[in-house]
């Protein structure tokens, strides 16, 4: 009798991460929980002890096998190798907590109160205990996170929607939640080579209806794989469903806290071919979009959803250009539109000049197509091209004016995306910047670089205003905590390929003033300047902003650094 060997195991050393200087080992394909103990997984600040209740790890996901392993890798080959952004975590609650109380003052000299500032800052209202005792337990998966609610607490109202004036892009907010679109195809059912395959948790329906709404939801992309979990589940490393592409790597993701409900979530996805897929986990059905790379084939980097809209999301391609699509619309062959181009002041007919070499045009954003263009029957809604270099990532400003953008040539852009208007140009002081955040106010700018330090821009004096030194190796990610933020005081924290965890505080005193806002208190915005009086080349000149010596900038260091966080997270 003719029995079939048992099939191959998957070998010990895959090819993620083996074009890398440190190649990573392939492990299981379940995801592991533990409970470490120790004063290793404490660290202690000065509003109490922090310590590290549970640590749940993330399997990587086995190489699919119709991909092709690389045999000998040539660490000083110059070929691109395939984008891969290792492990990305956002966090969701369908009943927000409430966010911190604090004074939004935004880009204007105007000050507008949102709340009484508080004269102390307690996360808790018995904070001493909590602090006391290492932090409050997260066995129960409660909301302890403010990343879904705060964009919601502190949106203003009064900035329009993005394409307002549009007639085309009008559309009317739907209010039965039951009556959301959904996406077209059936995840589970789906016979698309894209998808390798789907592993929906037998119990779903049971574990949906029996958890509290004010519990979290987890989504993590890592390489090949897309997890959904349930974080106020007593079995945590049991994903609700988990997604396996053929050879795409997820790169990033988003949720969007303006359509969440108890039967609704829209999460998208980008992906290192380019694509996108708008996907609902609860009745776990998808869409592709820029399938093929239709409108741009390049990996997507970074994923928002435009804050307060139900359709529109912005995706960060790595030739350096931000679409916006609409989750609803088909695609399209997209060549840009000439009449956008050509008539608008702040772009340029010409290709983008790289800003390392000086280009002439690498202060202005070349549009095309606007966001007012009248050919809105198909993705994308928008397209600008920034320069020719990757973009690394952005943030929205809490007041839904403004965009943060950071790229591999090291520059900073602040933009008026209602507009689409660049206002400021800044420069890291080597290499390229990795990532970026608003303070909950809308008064600083927070970008981490390849040179190993995070930088803190002021946006009302358009001016680097200090330097933080603290990590020795790329800043990975930062991010302010909105409960240690007044407005005179600031927390924040960061990551770095280090492995080091820091945490920051600074003070408005702390920061560097440059002379020209110190010398008078009514000099005009920067935003309100007028350059009626600029050609076209001296209105770039002052958009940009040169890189500020060492020695004339403040060198913060951080208030606690911990050698237990992971790079990737």
């Amino acid at each position: 009798m003719f029995v079939l060997p048992p099939p191959p195991r998957y070998p010990t050393m895959g090819p993620y991460g083996a074009g890398g200087i440190h190649p990573v080992p392939m492990i299981e394909t379940n995801n592991t929980l533990s409970n470490p103990t120790g004063p290793e997984w404490q660290f202690l600040v000065g509003e109490g002890t922090y310590t590290l209740k549970e640590d749940l790890h993330l399997a990587t996901p086995p190489p699919h096998p119709s991909e092709a392993t690389v045999p000998n890798p040539n660490p000083l080959s110059t070929l691109p190798q395939p984008a891969s952004a290792g492990t990305s975590v956002s966090l969701i609650a369908l009943e927000s907590r409430p966010a911190p109380n604090f004074l939004y003052r935004g880009l204007s000299s105007t000050t507008l109160a949102l709340s009484g500032a508080p004269s102390s800052i307690q996360e808790h209202p018995n904070e001493g205990r909590y602090s006391a005792e290492g932090g409050k337990t997260s066995e129960e998966g409660r909301t302890g996170s403010t990343s879904d609610a705060q964009a919601t607490s502190i949106t203003i109202g009064s900035a329009p929607a993005f394409g307002e004036g549009n007639a085309l892009l009008t559309q009317v907010p739907t209010k039965d939640v039951n009556k959301k679109r959904k996406p077209k195809n059936n995840m589970t059912k789906s016979n698309s080579s894209f998808i390798s395959r789907v592993i929906v948790n037998e119990s779903l329906s049971k574990k949906l209806t029996e958890r509290s709404n004010d519990g979290l939801f987890a989504f993590a992309n890592i390489n090949r794989a897309f997890q959904w979990l349930d974080m106020s589940s007593s079995s945590k490393q049991d994903y609700l469903t988990k997604i396996l592409f053929t050879k795409a790597h997820c790169l990033c993701h988003d949720v969007n806290v303006h359509t969440k409900s108890v039967s609704h979530l829209d999460v998208i996805m980008g992906f290192s071919t380019g694509e996108v897929i708008w996907w609902e986990p609860i009745s776990q059905r998808y869409t592709r979009l820029n399938k093929n790379g239709a409108i741009n084939g390049t990996p997507v980097a970074a994923i928002r959803w435009i804050p307060g809209s139900e359709n529109l999301f912005l995706a960060a391609h790595m030739d350096g250009s931000l679409v916006v699509y609409d989750k609803e619309k088909e695609d399209a062959q997209f060549n840009p539109e000439e009449e956008a181009i050509n008539g608008n002041v702040n772009g340029t007919s010409g290709e983008l000049s790289d800003a390392s070499n000086g280009g002439a045009h690498h202060n202005s954003i070349r549009i095309n197509k606007s966001v007012h263009s009248k050919n809105q029957k198909v993705n994308p809604v928008a397209a600008w091209k920034l320069s020719n270099h990757r973009i690394n990532a952005f943030s929205f400003s809490p007041d839904n004016r403004h965009l943060a953008v950071v790229s591999e040539d090291g520059t900073l852009r602040i933009i008026d995306y209602l507009k689409e208007e660049l206002l400021d140009v800044f420069y890291s002081y080597y290499g390229g910047l990795t990532c970026v955040c608003w303070s909950p106010d809308g008064q600083y700018v927070l970008t981490g670089g390849q040179d190993d330090l995070i930088s803190i821009w002021s946006l009302s004096d358009s001016a680097l205003v200090a330097r933080c030194q603290g990590h020795q190796s790329w800043v990975s990610a930062v991010a302010f905590d909105p409960w240690r933020c007044d407005e005179r005081n600031y927390r924040f924290g960061s990551v770095g390929e280090d492995g080091r965890l820091c945490l920051w505080d600074f003070s408005v005193g702390m920061l560097h003033r440059p002379k020209a806002r110190a010398e008078t208190a009514t000099t005009s915005n920067s935003r309100l300047r007028s350059n009626s009086n600029l050609d076209t080349e001296d209105e770039e000149m002052a958009i940009a902003h040169p890189v500020e010596p060492r020695a004339r900038i403040p060198m913060l260091p951080p208030v606690l650094v911990s050698f237990n966080a992971r790079a990737d997270m």
